[in-house]
């Protein structure tokens, strides 16, 4: 730097040991990376033990369209391991199954057990988080209170698996909870491993009803639909902050996080496919835009529940795989479920590549489910659809597992998938029918004629 002054070499050297600071090795000094736990209450559900099991001489249902008559289904270590005839395992607890009829564990998409228990007092109803419009940010099972009698309830009557959701006063209610219907004292003991959370949305007239009373947005259905659309564009603006923090630190840079978000932590998780929608929806027209709002945001719109006018577009529904989760008769209780017919479901399933489910929606008909499948199967075949059992039992059973993304699983009489499984007195779609006996991951959880199998909540001890 010949000729130069003292002050621009001083200048100059400068410059260069805080070039040579900030490269280093070719990275600035980074803070730690700031990541979310995207599960922080982590499942802690253990399969109780059980023995190898073989179940002899019973009619399956397998759930995958087959019937199979005088059928053996041997079970190992939690898991089926054989379905066939005459076959033989020399360790295994054998159970007689002639004349009984062995399905899937039943999988109930729609619950608020737990979250609105019995007693039904005021001090319980913890499932409708009614203070705004979009409450993402909650999560039902942070209210589930596992010694609801409920849980015992439906398990007599073959559910195996549920999803407990919030209730539908809002546009997004908050995240849904799929559980294992096994008796434990803690939430976390009933959670169903690895299961993806759900999203309950709704449409219509509950969260435009209950806002509009307030005389804030949304008031009409126009107000429903933009409430949706903020608060995805919320989420989608959230979601490139944090995409862009998380390049900008794998290149090195030191850039600050986002500051977190819960509500849209939760809209994040649908986004990136991780949370499954579960939509409150009755109207055909409002099903369609929700399903325009997926396309909209780049997201998938999931499970319509209750879906009274599904029928009316079961070719939509079907092309764009969503399911349809639905009442047999429920209807006419509000303008939005007027438009119903009692062949809905069959009308649903009869589309090419559809998933038809039925749903409860309550702590009664949650324990009889089959009996449910069973008015559709009569109604609809009364009326010309030539519907079997093997038919019927996949609308309580494996499509609901397609629906909670767990149909890997759970949800069918298969090699390799859990035991969870109900072997009944006979035909479970007679008004007769009770389950003898319910297994979870092959562990036995309900025998109607052995007490010792029939759990009691601690609520019911001492109560006449």
């Amino acid at each position: 730097m010949a000729g130069s002054s003292p002050s621009l070499v001083f200048v100059a050297i400068t410059a260069a040991l805080t070039a040579s600071t900030l490269v280093g090795c070719g990275r600035v000094q980074q803070d730690p990376k700031v990541t979310i736990n995207k599960n922080p209450y982590p499942s802690t559900y253990q399969a109780m033990p059980s023995d190898t099991l073989l179940l002899k001489n019973a009619t399956v249902l397998t759930a995958t369209g087959q019937k199979l008559e005088n059928t053996d289904v041997l079970v190992v270590e939690g898991k089926i391991a054989a379905v066939g005839s005459q076959l033989v395992a020399t360790d295994a607890r054998q159970v007689d199954a002639s004349g009984k009829w062995l399905t899937p564990g039943i999988i109930d998409v729609h619950s608020h057990l737990g979250v609105y228990p019995s007693p039904g007092v005021e001090s319980h109803n913890d499932g409708n988080e009614m203070t705004a419009p979009v409450t993402a940010e909650v999560w039902a099972e942070h209210s589930v209170w596992p010694q609801d009698p409920g849980f015992n309830r439906a398990r007599e009557g073959g559910v195996t698996t549920m999803q407990i959701l919030p209730g539908s006063a809002n546009l997004i209610g908050g995240r849904g909870v799929t559980l294992k219907n096994v008796p434990t004292q803690t939430m976390q003991a009933m959670k169903f491993p690895a299961a993806p959370y759900g999203l309950k949305m709704a449409c219509g007239e509950n969260p435009k009803s209950l806002y509009g009373s307030r005389e804030t947005l949304p008031m009409t259905r126009m107000g429903n639909m933009a409430g949706y659309r903020q608060a995805f564009i919320e989420a989608t603006e959230y979601k490139r902050a944090w995409d862009k923090y998380d390049a900008d630190y794998n290149l090195g840079k030191n850039p600050k996080a986002p500051k977190r978000d819960l509500m849209k932590d939760t809209l994040v998780g649908v986004l990136e496919g991780e949370i499954l929608i579960h939509n409150h929806c009755y109207k055909a027209e409002e099903m369609a835009m929700m399903i325009d709002l997926g396309k909209e945001f780049n997201y998938h719109s999931g499970t319509f529940h209750h879906a009274i006018e599904a029928y009316k577009i079961a070719d939509l529904l079907a092309q764009n795989q969503n399911c349809a989760a639905m009442w047999p008769d429920w209807w006419g209780f509000k303008m939005e479920a007027y438009d119903m017919v009692l062949e809905n479901v069959a009308m649903v399933d009869a589309a090419k590549s559809s998933c038809a489910i039925v749903h409860s929606d309550s702590a009664v008909t949650i324990q009889r489910l089959n009996q449910e499948a069973a008015k559709i199967l009569y109604r609809a075949n009364e009326q010309g659809f030539k519907l079997k059992e093997e038919d019927a039992i996949a609308w309580i059973t494996l499509n609901a597992a397609k629906s909670l993304g767990i149909n890997a699983k759970t949800g069918s009489v298969e090699v390799g998938k859990n035991a969870d499984i109900v072997l009944w007195n006979g035909n479970p779609f007679s008004v007769y029918a009770l389950a003898d006996q319910v297994y979870i991951d092959g562990a036995k959880v309900y025998d109607r004629k052995v007490p010792a199998y029939q759990a009691k909540s601690d609520f019911m001890l001492g109560q006449q």
